[in-house]
């Protein structure tokens, strides 16, 4: 992912949300409307969800230490997990209370312009934001479809602002569908039934946003596309013949971990076999930047060992960090 595109995404979110958040807590304290204070809850959860991905973003770039020495690129991740858990507790979970509490209570919107005129202004300044994140994802997604670049992007901040964006939309619409219900019935029922829909919304979408950044946490190996790229790196044709295992993890969004078993030439001195590792490693580089760590290990390809798989490995070191290629 362009880290540039990613923080312009975010940026451009935390401005829209940030006074429409505003807006509609002035229109909230002048109608009275559930669904006002539900969205302004909404929006002002998704201003500290955009706070949380910037600052993630500032805590992955952190150098390597002893104590981490593969970096702190997956606090990127962490803070997307976090941004799903605000979005559920705080966006969702008060959505749906208040609308409780106004289906059982209802009364009449107050001055109804000011919610009316609200909300619209929310959604001109909320399709502005989602324009922007469709742009700088239209960059990175290629031909895939969006369901696949949510489901498979390495990096965090462009899905969640997708999402994010996507949400407060719709939002912003059972918002408006339920004050327009509510002033041409003079049911207030209808406010607290949008305000339900709205926080069963904002939770269905931190379900999703947890069950992706979920899976990055726990580590996910490079795209196909990538795998291919390296395995034909490693190859030279000369002394290194043929990758046996290979594994990949990434460490971050842009930084991937390579592992791999190779095999070369039985009578290869140790020299050669040496300067081939080197040469592959340039190639891996070369061929895919973000695979910054690289391990090989050469070996005299067996067949009937390699079908054994990566975790049947009985070297003295224990198996290999691999994976079966």
């Amino acid at each position: 992912m362009s880290a540039s595109g990613g923080t312009k995404a975010i940026v451009a979110a935390l401005g829209a949300n940030l006074a429409i958040a505003a807006a509609k807590f002035v229109a909230f304290l002048f109608s009275g409307s559930s669904s006002m204070l539900a969205e302004s809850v909404h929006s002002l959860a998704d201003s500290g969800n955009q706070a949380l991905l910037l600052l993630g973003g500032k805590q992955a770039k952190r150098e390597a230490t002893p104590q981490h020495p593969f970096g702190y690129g997956r606090e990127r991740y962490i803070y997307a997990f976090l941004v799903s858990i605000v979005l559920f507790s705080v966006g969702g979970m008060f959505a749906l209370y208040e609308g409780y509490e106004k289906i059982k209570d209802p009364h009449e919107i107050d001055h109804w312009y000011w919610p009316v005129g609200v909300l619209v202004f929310a959604i001109i300044a909320e399709s502005f934001s989602f324009r922007t994140a469709i742009k700088e994802s239209n960059t990175l997604r290629g031909k895939k479809s969006w369901t696949q670049f949510v489901r498979h992007a390495k990096a965090p901040e462009l899905p969640v602002v997708l999402l994010e964006d996507l949400g407060a939309l719709v939002g912003l619409i059972l918002a408006l569908g339920g004050v327009g219900l509510a002033l041409l019935t003079g049911d207030g029922v209808w406010d607290g039934i949008g305000t339900l829909c709205i926080g069963a919304l904002l939770i269905l979408i931190a379900i999703i946003l947890a069950a992706e950044t979920k899976s990055l946490l726990l580590g996910e190996s490079a795209g196909a596309e990538e795998v291919e790229k390296i395995a034909a790196a490693v190859v030279d044709g000369d002394t290194v013949t043929r990758v046996i295992h290979m594994r990949t993890l990434h460490l971050g969004p842009e930084e991937l971990l390579v592992a791999a078993k190779i095999a070369v030439q039985h009578d290869d001195t140790a020299t050669e076999v040496a300067n081939a590792i080197n040469a592959a490693e340039a190639r891996i580089r070369e061929a895919v930047p973000i695979a910054r760590v690289i391990y090989l290990e050469p070996d005299i390809y067996s067949e009937a060992e390699a079908a054994k798989g990566p975790d049947a490995d009985a070297s003295p070191g224990g198996p290999a960090p691999t994976a079966e290629h």
